[in-house]
């Protein structure tokens, strides 16, 4: 995969005298297999240049570029297929579904695809053995700890073997012990040539990238 390239995005929501810039101005260039973190006070923006990036939310203006697509002039069936193919996703609520087993909620990314029921089973088990839970498949998620959550969260992502992840306070509600593991885990990805993108307001955490952004009232600036 090529660059992700943002040119001056900006996302105002309402109108008028009611408008509110969330963020004007950004531009940035992230490289294929960079582990980039983007941090700022909470209502900074971070969030709403996630969700741009995520394919998820259109800017009022700018352009988002991956692997020379641009992004925001595709259809919402093409871009529904980009982020299937290019993107996984992180988040710090875990967005797991409570009836599904941990397996079945791995899976869930496969099901849009033409694999066969067989290639879904194992690429589900790989992903889950690499983030440690490959004798957790059957439980449900009230059966297992937060972290475990978490890392059910990132095998979910990193199923499709996309080329991009994007991590929003992956480690928002975990213990410090916990939070290193993740981080360590995401650590991995990059070494092995997955571009993350992570949205922190950890200084911690955001020691693991090995590049910042800092946003700040909407607006960007590399530190």
């Amino acid at each position: 995969m090529s660059a992700i390239i943002a040119t001056k995005l900006a996302k105002t929501y309402g109108s008028g005298e009611a408008a509110v810039s969330a963020i004007r101005d950004i531009s940035f260039h992230i490289d294929s297999g960079e582990f980039v973190s983007i941090m700022g006070e909470s209502g900074s923006g971070k969030s709403t240049l996630l969700s741009i990036m995520g394919a998820m939310n259109a800017p009022t203006s700018g352009t988002f570029v991956v692997d020379d697509m641009n992004v925001y002039e595709l259809s919402a069936e093409q871009r529904a297929d980009f982020r299937r193919e290019f993107l996984g996703f992180v988040f710090q609520s875990f967005h797991l579904v409570p009836y599904l087993t941990v397996e079945e909620n791995v899976m869930l990314p496969l099901t849009v695809t033409q694999k066969s029921k067989a290639e879904k089973h194992a690429l589900t088990a790989d992903a889950l053995s690499w983030v440690g839970l490959g004798d957790k498949g059957k439980r449900l998620p009230n059966q297992i700890s937060g972290g475990e959550k978490e890392r059910v969260a990132v095998a979910r992502a990193i199923v499709n073997e996309p080329p991009v992840l994007l991590a929003d306070e992956p480690t928002g509600n975990l213990d410090t012990k916990t939070t290193h593991e993740i981080m360590g885990l995401l650590q991995r990805l990059n070494d092995d040539g997955m571009t993350i993108i992570m949205v922190t307001h950890s200084r911690e955490c955001s020691q693991y990238a090995k590049r910042l952004l800092h946003v700040s009232d909407g607006l960007l600036c590399e530190t």
